[in-house]
């Protein structure tokens, strides 16, 4: 399949293999991409793959963002986003939204202190009020902690859809044009950007697309306009450093225009 996606998009896509040393030290730390967001996916895939439960690729998921996060912090990018649990994902069976809610209050707890000696700082994206009681405690604790922290910032998107994140915002203008606060006329991307939940943050400049899938999936709708894809059929357990540097060494061999000419 990846020799197909690659004939389809070119260089966005790699196969699975290996960064070799060459390509690491292809890497210029003087342009690297300030913000990269992932969409976690494949852990149900590959723990059927073993004939296991799929909360077991769920867990094996969660050492690949320590890699991430390693990665990150280790040569400079900035700013970290990653897709952990979807408005859509509600639908799943209640067993598996159990699971994934307890091990996001597990993770938050086992790794918090170690994030926190990293320097970096966790914030959260999305309706979260609309989690359980214990993720949002966990969420709070944990960003309190590390809210001082600029090493690296670790968003995790929970109860996140990109649709859902652009009608609260416009719910929110409306509101303020409502109470007199804003003017109609004056309403441009600026201010719809104002009322985002990743307001504070950069657009990413780098998407890391694993399991082979050719979609968004409703992951940061807006913020994705100009960000470079690199996609990989690696599962998400299976994704390793080699596979980030990769993603790291082929968007500095691009051009971005940023629909315009260079």
């Amino acid at each position: 399949m990846a020799k197909w996606i690659s004939r389809m998009l070119g260089s966005a896509v790699l196969p699975e293999k290996q960064a070799d040393n060459h390509q690491i030290n292809e890497i210029d730390l003087s342009r690297l991409p300030q913000h990269v967001a992932i969409i976690m996916d494949g852990n149900g895939r590959w723990a059927q793959k073993r004939g296991l439960p799929r909360s077991v690729g769920h867990r094996a998921g969660v050492e690949s963002l320590r890699t991430a996060v390693k990665v990150c912090t280790n040569i400079g990018i900035k700013y970290l986003t990653v897709y952990a649990f979807s408005t859509e994902n509600w639908k799943r069976p209640k067993e598996e939204v159990d699971t994934l809610m307890n091990l996001l209050v597990e993770y938050l707890e086992k790794e918090v202190a170690e994030l926190n000696q990293q320097g970096v700082q966790i914030r959260a994206y999305g309706d979260l009020a609309g989690l359980p009681l214990a993720a949002q405690q966990a969420l709070t604790r944990s960003i309190n902690l590390t809210a001082k922290n600029n090493k690296l910032v670790l968003g995790l998107c929970l109860n996140y859809g990109g649709r859902a994140e652009i009608v609260q915002a416009v719910n929110q203008i409306a509101a303020e044009v409502k109470a007199g606060k804003i003017d109609p006329g004056s309403i441009d991307e600026e201010v719809i950007e104002k009322f985002l939940y990743t307001r504070d943050i950069p657009d990413p400049d780098l998407l890391i697309r694993p399991a082979g899938e050719l979609r968004i999936s409703n992951y940061l709708l807006w913020q994705l306009a100009y960000t470079e894809f690199w996609l990989t059929d690696v599962l998400w357990p299976d994704f390793r450093e080699e596979h980030f540097l990769q993603a790291i060494v082929d968007y500095q061999k691009r051009e971005r225009r940023f629909g315009g000419l260079l």
